[in-house]
């Protein structure tokens, strides 16, 4: 790990994940990249180029992918992983992590969250605020669970899979990946099928 952090994305999502790396204190600097040449600084943190520049920085930099879209996400961290980045996962201190909870590398989690033991979390999530996510759940690649969301034991979430605010997924189901779950949905069964779900009991939007 080097002793410098680059996140790319400076905008609302980036600005709480350089606020968790600040907590964890693990860094002696910390910039930010983005696309928008207007802004030159955020939370106090300087923007030092756009996010097409962020390989030259490799070699000096930890980098952290703060772009809330599952998709460009993926396309970004997968580029820069390619070309050899040391792509960091941030949590912040304030989230309770139980026993052997496995995190592959770029995901965040929030403050607030509960994430039980055995739980495993995939490649570039996002474990937003006051999230729970249970005993041996499977969290694949490019998940986003929003803020207030609660997954219940041995769920697995398929990637690239949006659960939105308030969301609630009982115990021992599948939802398969690149779905939208709805805010307040209550999954209750199996999600089988890509697509975007809503309501209690959660449906398919036709």
């Amino acid at each position: 790990m080097k002793n410098k952090l680059l996140i790319i994305g400076a905008s609302g999502h980036g600005k709480v994940c350089a606020d968790i790396a600040l907590k964890m204190n693990r860094w002696e600097t910390i910039a930010f990249l983005d696309d928008d040449e207007s802004v030159k600084s955020s939370m106090g943190i300087e923007v030092i180029g756009k996010s097409i520049g962020a390989i030259s920085y490799l070699n000096e930099y930890d980098i952290f992918v703060g772009v809330g879209n599952n998709s460009t996400r993926q396309k970004i961290m997968e580029k820069l992983k390619d070309a050899g980045a040391s792509i960091v996962t941030l949590i912040h201190p304030k989230a309770i992590i139980g026993e052997n909870v496995e995190f592959d590398y770029g995901t965040v989690v929030m403050a607030g969250v509960v994430i039980n033991s055995c739980t495993k979390i995939g490649k570039g999530c996002i474990i937003n605020t006051g999230a729970t996510v249970d005993h041996d759940n499977l969290i694949g690649a490019f998940v986003h669970i929003s803020p207030g969301a609660h997954l219940a034991g041995k769920v697995k979430v398929g990637n690239g899979t949006w659960l939105g605010i308030g969301s609630i997924v009982i115990n021992n189901l599948n939802i398969s990946s690149g779905c939208i779950i709805g805010a307040g949905a209550v999954v209750v069964d199996n999600i089988l099928d890509a697509g975007t779900y809503i309501g209690t009991p959660a449906r398919k939007m036709k």
